[in-house]
């Protein structure tokens, strides 16, 4: 028998913008449980988004992670002998911690000089609906799309 599911443990929101959004982007963003480093580098690329986009950095980081979050997303599922992706729908919550893990994977594949920066490229393209993060949901999408045929077979 499998044990009970694991507590959401309460996030604490962070110091500047009182967002718990902020702090959940952060942990997610944390290498080796350097938090501290792990917020500067945020702040740091919030800054220069402000440079870059002539906005307010927080409202683009903001826009740029609803542009990524998907709304579908294709499963495997074996059904006699063959394997399907089924498209099915994703809850809130996966949805945006898919969002930020696209949105900080592609900001670090970027190439330049600091985290910060390459963040704040990804963070202004994908405002933009543009960069690596925005394609992933577009090709995400495109996939449920094209095999809504098999959506028949939904758990």
């Amino acid at each position: 028998m499998r044990k009970s599911r694991a507590k959401k443990r309460p996030l604490v929101p962070d110091t500047k913008y009182n967002d718990i959004m902020v702090t959940r982007f952060v942990n997610m963003m944390m290498l080796d449980g350097k938090k501290s480093v792990a917020f500067k580098c945020f702040y740091d690329a919030l800054e220069q988004v402000e440079k870059m986009a002539k906005e307010n950095g927080y409202e683009v980081w903001k826009k740029a992670l609803n542009n990524v979050m998907p709304g579908v997303e294709v499963r495997s599922r074996r059904i006699g002998g063959a394997t399907f992706q089924i498209p099915t729908e994703i809850r809130p919550d996966r949805k945006i911690s898919v969002g930020m893990k696209w949105l900080i994977g592609y900001a670090r594949k970027r190439n330049g000089k600091s985290m910060a920066y390459k963040l704040a490229q990804e963070i202004v393209a994908a405002s933009k609906g543009e960069g690596a993060a925005v394609k992933k949901k577009d090709d995400t999408h495109r996939m449920a799309e094209a095999n809504k045929a098999f959506s028949h077979f939904r758990v």
